[in-house]
């Protein structure tokens, strides 16, 4: 191949060009090399940054020129050179370049790379998961039959081999996805269960729906992360065992509804005092001066009833911040 690539660059270089890349990408796949390599393979050799997204899998991978892995959540350009991964599919690899039409050696670069990349997911992800309410029903139920849930987890496309994990939604559906980096999240609220084995979801839908609990609208009314996950709540979980959503709130929770009702920015005050390292980073967070927060804290103090600048006293208002979401019917 490389006898090859001389002779045809003394004939034609983009000729010979496009047949050193058919070498390089043959040579990833040979090797089989990842997601990660296949794209910065793309952008070193264009010489431009180099982005793969592809939806149905959640994967989204983005390479500077330099080597560099560097993600973006922004949308790529619709005029950016791309490739499909499939023959008549939606584009999911591009070159960050303005050039409508790319060059000979950028299109076989797109094409190698896709093809490469292709076979990558096919190998590692298997076919996306789809939201077959009868499947996903079937595997995250602890009383079917194993063999059931084995078949059903194939028919999502799951590799029962694999790592998965469940997210939790606010309309009730659970999702089943892979376990990977680069899985994408649904927008809104989304309580994240922990990454177990295929036979064990159902362990991880019943951690989501507790990390569901303790998201929040990210509003003034309702502060607080809009995705939490399960492993990330340790001790905290207990909570929800004891706190019955739509029951009768504890004391502390409906002395802080009640004083928000009267004061519009003490939930977003309170909340970033308690989540940050100190009170100058709290003022920071809401975009205060800190002797406007030191005044604000004043009259919380004064409203609540209990201290808010000691270590207890910001534990207290830190349960109570979680309990009031924990009481939401």
């Amino acid at each position: 191949m490389k006898e090859l690539a001389g002779r045809l660059t003394a004939l034609d270089p983009d000729a010979g060009a496009a047949v050193r890349v058919i070498a390089y990408f043959d040579r990833l796949s040979e090797s089989r090399a990842g997601l990660e390599a296949l794209v910065r393979g793309a952008a070193v050799l264009a010489g431009v940054p180099a982005r793969l997204i592809d939806v149905e899998r959640r994967v989204r991978v983005r390479v500077e020129a330099d080597g560099t892995r560097r993600d973006s959540s922004a949308a790529p350009d619709p005029g950016w050179p791309s490739a499909a991964l499939a023959p008549g599919g939606a584009a999911a690899l591009w070159l960050e370049q303005d050039a409508a039409v790319p060059s000979v050696v950028d299109a076989v670069i797109l094409e190698r790379a896709a093809g490469a990349v292709r076979l990558v997911l096919d190998r590692t992800r298997g076919r996306a998961a789809v939201d077959d309410p009868a499947l996903v029903e079937t595997v995250l139920d602890a009383t079917a039959p194993e063999t059931a849930r084995l078949h059903a987890a194939r028919g999502l496309g799951l590799d029962p081999a694999a790592s998965a994990r469940v997210l939790a939604r606010l309309d009730g559906r659970p999702r089943i996805v892979p376990d990977h980096p680069a899985a994408e999240l649904p927008a809104g609220r989304v309580g994240v269960g922990p990454a177990v084995p295929v036979l064990d979801l159902p362990r991880s839908w019943a951690d989501a729906r507790t990390a569901l609990r303790f998201t929040a609208d990210g509003t003034a009314q309702d502060p607080g992360p809009a995705v939490v996950h399960a492993e990330e709540l340790g001790g905290v979980a207990l909570l929800a065992e004891l706190v019955v959503p739509g029951a009768e709130p504890p004391p502390d929770v409906q002395q802080l509804e009640v004083a928000a009702a009267t004061t519009p920015w003490l939930l977003t005050a309170l909340h970033a005092v308690v989540s940050t390292a100190s009170l100058r980073a709290a003022a920071a967070e809401i975009n205060v001066h800190h002797s406007t927060l030191q005044d604000r804290l004043s009259h919380a103090e004064h409203l609540l009833g209990w201290p808010l600048r000691t270590p207890q006293g910001r534990l207290r208002a830190q349960l109570a911040l979680v309990m009031r979401q924990l009481a939401r019917p």
